[in-house]
């Protein structure tokens, strides 16, 4: 077995997979990528809100996550062996879902027996970004869209499961804490959840049907293979073993593209498709910007060069899992060369991602990237080779003044998440 990475340091490595990090930087990186993945929200939704307004925001936020979330919950079931349909089994979902990144959002969990169970946030990060906001955006976040998408979510892994609150904000008094609670519950007397028709469309995409390659026989032992176990209410990433945790990070970075496809598809149907190609901008721009500079602190990525911006490139939760998106990036002597190859990630065959939007032209999020790095970077467009689809160069210019953060960066970073520092609660499971 060859030595595992606590970190980035040191030479450009252009073979380096996530599966190289140890046990440890990968539970780290598991935080990461998890609020990665609920932080892009904070720049998509926003934009919605000042281009349509307040019934457009309740809508969309709605329908992005009920389409998105039970596909990427038995994903997860799968990938980790957790499938079944008992409370317990939605509490395993709760404990890997984007929409729940843990540290961000504090929740616990008392499971009375498989048909019955509670929940409760000590402390929610999204309801102290709105809270400022006013008792009306409290109430659509935590009735409006709360209310359907939980549900939701819940009957991705029992028809007739049920998640209603005990209470939930907008908080009286106003310090209360826990921040809100539910019971969860099997209904079987109950109509079983009828799913929204949009969850066909993104369940038929090829993301959402992707196969992730295998790790086995790599990495360094301990921890447990899967989470076929008993529900564990304290659960964390250091708990799991290395190909677990491999597993893991790709299934989240999977879960944000396909909620971001979610989001693009509700827009589309309400708004036009004219909508789209300024909205995936503006939401891959915030998001890689923001999730660069929170990747480089992470992987302990120091200086400036041109090897540092290659290495975020490379690692970003943008571009994995590597078996959808064919990003292939190499440090010169004078730039960066970044290119994609053929991959499923060009193949959907309609305009509900990221990827569908790329054309010949470097795009801004390569610049948020690039400049989280050094920011006198500057992206531009590069004659391909061989079998090349789109090719990039970003170059340094010293003589330039530092650009100015990109706007929908700002934006990303109005969340108190964007700032958190997470900690690591327990050592690695032996």
């Amino acid at each position: 077995m060859s030595v595992l990475r606590n970190d980035y340091a040191g030479p450009f490595d252009s073979k380096l997979r996530l599966a190289d990090f140890s046990r440890q930087t990968l539970a780290d990186l598991g935080r990461e990528f998890e609020l990665h993945g609920h932080l892009q929200d904070r720049v998509s939704l926003p934009r919605v809100l000042m281009r349509f307004g307040e019934d457009a925001l309740t809508k969309v936020s709605i329908e992005e996550w009920m389409c998105a979330s039970p596909i990427y919950s038995k994903r997860m079931q799968r990938a980790l062996r957790f499938e079944g349909g008992d409370v317990g089994t939605i509490f395993k979902n709760l404990q890997f879902d984007i929409g729940a990144p843990r540290q961000f959002m504090e929740f616990r969990f008392d499971l009375n027996g498989p048909d019955e169970g509670e929940f409760w946030l000590e402390c929610c990060g999204p309801l102290l970004d709105v809270e400022p906001y006013g008792e009306k955006r409290v109430k659509l976040m935590c009735h409006n869209v709360e209310d359907p998408t939980f549900d939701a979510t819940a009957a991705a892994t029992h028809p007739c499961a049920k998640i209603r609150p005990i209470h939930r904000p907008p908080r009286i008094p106003s310090a209360r804490v826990p921040h809100c609670r539910w019971r969860v519950f099997i209904d079987d007397k109950s109509e079983p959840y009828t799913q929204h028709p949009n969850l066909a469309i993104v369940a038929g995409s090829k993301l959402a049907q992707l196969v992730l390659g295998t790790t086995e026989g790599v990495g360094e032992p301990g921890g447990w293979p899967d989470y076929a176990g008993d529900f564990d209410p304290e659960v964390e990433f250091e708990d799991f073993s290395h190909r677990a945790l491999v597993t893991i990070l790709s299934e989240f970075a999977l879960q944000a593209h396909l909620l971001s496809r979610s989001f693009l598809l509700s827009v589309a149907q309400n708004f036009g498709s004219d909508a789209l190609p300024e909205l995936s901008a503006r939401q891959w721009t915030g998001i890689g910007g923001l999730s660069a500079e929170r990747l480089r602190n992470a992987l302990a990525i120091e200086g400036d060069g041109y090897a540092e911006i290659a290495k975020t490139f490379q690692l970003h939760p943008c571009f994995q899992p590597r078996e959808y998106i064919d990003l292939r990036v190499e440090p010169e002597s004078d730039g960066v060369r970044i290119a994609f190859g053929d991959c499923a990630a060009f193949e959907e065959g309609d305009p509900y991602s990221w990827f569908a939007h790329l054309d010949e032209n470097a795009h801004p999020a390569f610049d948020a990237i690039a400049r989280a790095v050094n920011p006198r970077a500057s992206s531009m467009r590069a004659d391909t080779r061989g079998d090349e689809r789109f090719a990039y160069r970003i170059v340094i210019d010293p003589s330039c003044a530092p650009h100015d953060e990109a706007p929908d960066v700002k934006l990303a970073k109005v969340s108190k998440g964007a700032s958190i520092v997470f900690r690591r609660r327990r050592p690695l499971r032996q």
